[in-house]
């Protein structure tokens, strides 16, 4: 099994040094995860660098060193490709994030379209954007991640438009698209975007205002999947198709 992965505020050049993790993470490892001395870990910035060693002591209840022996840092993948998902109903926002995140996404944006139940306003919002991006770095540890999603500001039909309009490919993912995603042309770089609708779908007027961003409807497969998993099976599909899975 793999070493496991807390998330510090900062790694740096600490090859051959020592690295304190203590802290909510601090704790998790040693009151939970019960490290012990010589046992390995992973600490990540969560922005792409990792430092690799081994629990060199722990003290109380909530502090390890680490001795750390290697840091890796990764580039950032390319094409990225970030997934504009509408408010799901309930907890399924968290589980769209955390398979999303397994799955490898590189940014997701909350959007609040016209016919999604959930809305986000004053205090609440701000609880369930906070719980998205915990979900994030939770999920990024669990799948072993160092480079963790970034989790946007709720976004409006305007700003999910310009941000498909700056998009090198872009996507609304609809089960009456003309064009399967599995075939469509993708760019080796720069960014993808995909539009992931409600459970009552994407409004005529937002289809309208994507399609003028450049934005084309594509479809999965022949079964019509939930909001909260179509998000997780496009960033499979595309995975694949553009290497980063090879």
């Amino acid at each position: 099994m793999t070493a496991p992965v807390f998330l510090v505020d900062r790694v740096g050049d600490a090859a051959g040094g020592t690295i304190t993790l203590d802290g909510p993470e601090g704790r998790h490892a040693v009151s939970v995860r019960r490290l012990r001395v010589g046992e390995e870990i992973v600490l990540t910035d969560g922005a792409g660098t990792g430092a690799y060693g081994t629990v060199a002591s722990v003290e109380g209840k909530d502090r390890l060193e680490v001795a750390v022996s290697e840091v890796r840092t990764e580039s950032a993948p390319a094409p990225r490709i970030t997934v504009v998902q509408a408010l799901p109903k309930g907890d399924r926002g968290e589980l769209a994030v955390e398979t999303m995140t397994e799955t490898g996404v590189d940014a997701i944006v909350p959007w609040a379209a016209s016919r999604c139940i959930t809305q986000w306003k004053g205090d609440r919002g701000l609880k369930a954007l906070a719980k998205w991006r915990a979900t994030a770095r939770e999920a990024g540890k669990q799948s072993r991640r160092l480079r963790f999603p970034d989790v946007a500001d709720a976004a409006t039909t305007k700003q999910v438009a310009r941000l498909l309009a700056a998009a090198d490919f872009a996507a609304v993912l609809h089960e009456e698209g003309a064009a399967p995603l599995a075939t469509a042309e993708l760019p080796a770089t720069g960014e993808i975007v995909l539009v992931v609708g409600p459970e009552g779908g994407v409004s005529p007027d937002e289809l309208a205002a994507f399609a003028e961003a450049g934005a084309t409807p594509c479809r999965l497969g022949r079964s019509v999947l939930r909001t909260s998993t179509a998000g997780t099976a496009a960033t499979a599909l595309l995975l694949g198709r553009t290497g980063r899975w090879s």
